[in-house]
């Protein structure tokens, strides 16, 4: 044994098989279908206490209420919120066009108005 040579050497160790631990590699394809099924369901994570479901192309709250109103809801009236922002401004602009046709006759009767007052005053004078 050396004074000061290298007395711990451990054995090494074998090298791990790469195998897994399922066996559903073995499976063919029709067996896996049967066994896991094609519906895997929606994707859901649970996000600081909150669980969260992925519906529609959206991360929305799952069964539960964030200040006091459902995620769903929330979304839903968002949409029916934007639906009546444009109709809104529809109906504004056509007030708008209904005001400048409304001007513009206005202004097209005073002016008649004034062609035949002007008309009445030169045929009394006539007479």
């Amino acid at each position: 044994m050396p004074l000061f040579g290298n007395t711990f050497s451990p054995k090494k160790t074998p090298p791990r098989k790469s195998a897994s631990l399922s066996n559903l590699h073995n499976l063919d394809r029709s067996t896996r279908e049967v066994e896991l099924g094609l519906d895997y369901g929606t994707p859901t994570m649970n996000l600081a206490g909150q669980n969260l479901k992925f519906e529609n192309g959206h991360w929305i709250a799952e069964a539960g209420i964030s200040g006091g109103v459902d995620q769903r809801e929330a979304l839903r009236l968002r949409k029916r919120n934007q639906q009546l922002e444009e109709e809104n401004s529809l109906l504004q602009m056509k007030v708008d066009i209904l005001l400048d046709m409304y001007s513009e006759t206005t202004a097209e009767f005073q002016i008649m108005k004034k062609e035949l007052n002007e008309l009445k005053s030169v045929n009394r004078r006539r007479k």
